[in-house]
């Protein structure tokens, strides 16, 4: 009888095997469904804690980087080139396209800061104050490094004049303070990271402009500047961190957009990127159109609102032109032009400078004129193109060696008219060219100008596409090369098979 009872109970067990497994799937695939669906009931977070929970083996938790305590894991594609795991909070994380916000900057950078629309992740250094905002004059409470950025009011502000021009350094410091403020909205360029493993960029906050501009002369027996000392310094202080070592400083970024900023140290740091006005003092090894940033001046004039333009009747001078004339190296262009130009009827060709208000006589002037010339000085550029596009008067370029903010996305000769210095020496060959474009084509141009100023404003907080987002745009493009050479150079830096 046993046997028997054995023999029909068989099946039986069979039967129960295949209802469980059957069981076991149905309820998988229902799981799969609810976690990818739009309307799931079930909260996000069960499945999040899933995949903390089997990340953790190959991912280390860092508890001051959690955020409200929660930390999820979220896979993102970058660029197509790689997948990279990063940490985001669990509120907010629904799925986020990248490509789509470089495609579309403008429709995502309206509203408050989302990390994980930023194109750059920047660590910044925690510099004493004497490097950055003490050359203000700000001094902090206590041990405190940086500023408050959420009250415009307690900003330390720029000494202004001819400082500002070259004042790239401070605008975009702010600009990443304000990246971990939450009451600043500002463009999602550039975002400031606390950990430097997870850091596409590691920023250099020194104002070299302005130390060399306010310290570059020796006081008293002081055998050394203030200017030399702090450069020296900050080399010592870079080539001892982990990070310049980590990559030989090709991961940093410094700002030395006065010519003579930097003097001192430029050769040592000189595999940063560096942020500059121009290469017209600097050799190819050190700073070249492959690794560095081109950046607009900061304009003297005040800009024209795009409604007051005086259109091409309304500028009755033809050619406009005031500052130094005479000056040494490519510069000594400007004294031949002067005296083909003197004394043209149409032309305002004349010596000018920052005292009694000449830069708002030039800012007049510019826009009372149809074209404005910017000829090389003692290098190839000069803050005199900004002043022109701020004032919409088409510019006119003479300087062979000229390097432009952000050419690899805007075409100047939409907006600029390009003659080389050996043609512009012609007798009657510049005037001769001027005289030749007429009303529907210097319009067009001028329309431009209207339209491209925006690119050229530094302001606080930072606007979509104004200068500092098209500098960390820019910087964004550069770091993709700059990853490419990392990689490459890192080959054979662990030989995979011993003999």
């Amino acid at each position: 009888m046993s046997s028997v009872s054995e023999k029909k109970m068989l099946p039986s067990r069979h039967l129960s095997c295949l209802i469980a497994i059957s069981v076991f799937l149905l309820i998988s695939s229902s799981l799969s469904l609810i976690e990818f669906s739009d309307t799931s009931l079930t909260p996000n977070s069960v499945f999040q804690f899933i995949s903390l929970d089997n990340a953790s083996a190959g991912t280390k938790s860092n508890a001051k980087d959690d955020i409200k305590g929660i930390r999820v894991i979220e896979i993102e594609r970058i660029d197509n080139r790689s997948t990279i795991v990063s940490e985001v909070d669990s509120q907010d994380s629904q799925g986020f396209d990248r490509k789509k916000v470089e495609e579309e900057p403008e429709s995502y950078r309206r509203s408050s800061c989302d990390k994980r629309r930023a194109l750059l992740r920047v660590y910044m250094y925690d510099l004493p104050p004497e490097f950055h905002f003490g050359l203000l004059g700000w001094r902090g409470s206590g041990n405190q490094t940086w500023p408050s950025v959420d009250d415009r009011s307690r900003i330390p502000s720029h000494p202004g004049g001819l400082n500002l021009q070259h004042s790239a350094e401070y605008w975009l410091t702010l600009d990443l303070l304000a990246s971990n403020t939450a009451n600043v909205i500002r463009p999602c360029s550039a975002i400031r990271v606390k950990d430097s493993s997870k850091a596409d960029v590691v920023f250099v906050p020194f104002f070299s402009s302005l130390s060399y501009n306010r310290h570059s002369k020796r006081q008293g027996k002081h055998n050394v500047s203030l200017d030399r000392l702090l450069q020296e310094r900050l080399v010592e202080f870079l080539k001892g961190r982990k990070e310049w070592k980590q990559f030989g400083g090709r991961n940093h970024l410094i700002l030395a957009h006065h010519p003579n900023s930097m003097l001192f140290a430029r050769e040592k740091l000189g595999s940063a990127m560096f942020v500059l006005a121009d290469f017209g003092r600097y050799p190819t090894e050190i700073a070249n159109i492959e690794k560095d940033v081109i950046a607009p001046y900061k304009h003297m004039v005040r800009t024209i609102p795009a409604a007051n333009s005086p259109s091409f009747s309304e500028r009755p001078i033809l050619v406009y032109f005031q500052g130094a004339i005479f000056r040494k190296d490519g510069g000594a262009i400007r004294q031949e032009l002067f005296y083909l130009l003197k004394d043209e009827k149409d032309v305002h060709f004349t010596f000018g400078s920052v005292q009694a208000h000449g830069i708002s006589k030039a800012g007049r002037g510019m826009a009372s004129s149809k074209f404005c010339l910017n000829i090389a000085g003692d290098t190839p550029s000069s803050n005199r193109l900004f002043d022109a596009i701020a004032s919409h008067c088409v510019p006119i370029i003479i300087s062979d060696d000229i390097e432009l903010p952000f050419e690899d996305v805007l075409d100047y000769s939409e907006f600029c008219i390009f003659i080389r210095a050996s043609d512009a020496l012609k007798k009657g060959y510049l005037l001769n060219l001027l005289r030749g474009i007429n009303q529907e084509e210097w319009t067009k141009m001028w329309g431009k100008l209207k339209e491209i100023v925006r690119h050229i404003e530094y302001q606080y907080p930072s606007q979509p596409n104004d200068a500092v987002d098209m500098i960390w745009q820019t910087v964004y493009r550069k770091k993709t090369l700059t990853q490419l050479n990392l990689h490459r150079s890192t080959r054979y830096n662990r030989s995979q098979f011993q003999e």
